[in-house]
């Protein structure tokens, strides 16, 4: 049994048109009591202020319910955006699905 939902984002483009979406998935898996999530972010090579909007999101409602919001996958691109934001030391960042799997899966 998984401990944490998987949302993989299946674009390269992190920005309003999918981060709209991606935020009301958000708030819907949390209603429906899954705590944990992890973003896999592999085929994001951009990602804007309402990305990292939805990020922000996920981080909080997950911290809200007593769980965790783990990143993965990151390129460069996304990697510098949070880094320079400062959220690097906010935010759970794995290097990839596997690493997600660990955090989950350790005692």
């Amino acid at each position: 049994m998984s401990t944490y939902t998987l949302v993989e984002i299946q674009s390269e483009r992190l920005d309003m048109q999918i981060a709209t979406p991606l935020k009301s998935d958000l708030v819907q898996l949390n209603g429906n009591r899954e705590k944990n999530i992890v973003l896999d972010l592999s085929q994001c090579t951009y990602c804007d202020s309402s990305g990292l909007s939805a990020i922000l999101v996920a981080n909080r409602l997950c911290k809200n319910s007593g769980g965790t919001c783990v990143l993965c996958g990151l390129q460069e691109a996304v990697e510098r955006l949070i880094t320079i934001s400062q959220l690097d030391s906010v935010l759970t960042i794995v290097l990839n699905k596997e690493k997600a799997d660990e955090y989950f899966t350790q005692d």
